[in-house]
């Protein structure tokens, strides 16, 4: 039972610390550039509740942390999202590219919340290798699920951060049908990232975007915020994590 416990608390804090901390810092961007939609609407916070979507962040994150706990008796993958933060991107003196720095925020949080937990890590006197204790394994899991949440929501497509930046970057005629992408909401994401790749497999085409960024990225990504750390990283020592 205990076991069991801190698997829990292994796989929900570490979770809901960096969807808290991600969707802060959306607002405090927009505050920043003269926009207080958010703190208006009470999103200027570090309380968790507040940023609570009732499907993406109680009900999927919840069946999925049950099924696999029962079934693999481990927490393997996490899925799910917030409430977005509002933002009133005509308050910008440049609109599309105050909303593309707002939405770069959020990611950008998760890369810092990264390297800070490396560097606790460190301080610990935890080396690449070493059996890792709570302390440790609380780390590591708050590395990958930051270094996950912002590698994710930086894929180009609507209603992600990465969707938005591109909508900034994009010229204004592409930019706009690419916003449109945004109605579609989440629906588009499961369908371009989980349900999309799962039927084109059945006829042998590969195409799996996020598993590629994971397989791919990720590693670098945890190599780059262990070196800035402090740590002497290896060809595979990143691997150990």
């Amino acid at each position: 039972m205990n076991n069991l416990i801190v698997q829990i608390a292994l796989a929900v804090v570490p979770i809901v610390l960096a969807i808290t901390l991600h969707e802060a810092a959306h607002g405090y961007a927009a505050l920043a550039m003269g926009d207080d939609t958010a703190k208006k609407a009470g999103r200027l916070s570090l309380n968790p509740l507040v940023h609570v979507d009732r499907v993406g962040t109680i009900l999927l994150p919840g069946f999925l942390l049950i099924f696999q706990l029962l079934t693999f008796h481990r927490v393997l993958f996490m899925f799910g999202w917030a409430k977005p933060v509002p933002v009133a991107a005509w308050r910008f003196r440049h609109p599309r590219q105050g909303m593309m720095v707002v939405a770069a925020a959020g990611p950008a949080m998760n890369f810092l919340l990264a390297w800070l937990a490396a560097i606790l890590l460190h301080l610990s006197g935890y080396r690449l290798g070493d059996q890792a204790g709570l302390t440790a394994q609380f780390f590591f899991d708050f590395i990958l699920v930051n270094l996950v949440l912002g590698l994710f929501n930086l894929l180009p497509i609507p209603p992600l951060d990465g969707g938005r930046i591109a909508v900034g970057l994009l010229p204004a005629r592409i930019a706009q049908v690419w916003a449109r992408l945004e109605r579609l909401g989440i629906l588009l994401v499961l369908l371009v990232i989980f349900l999309l790749p799962r039927l084109l497999a059945d006829f042998g085409i590969a195409f799996d975007p996020f598993s590629a960024l994971l397989n791919t990225v990720l590693p670098w990504a945890l190599r780059i915020v262990l070196l800035l750390a402090g740590y002497d990283v290896g060809a595979g020592d990143a691997d150990l994590l």
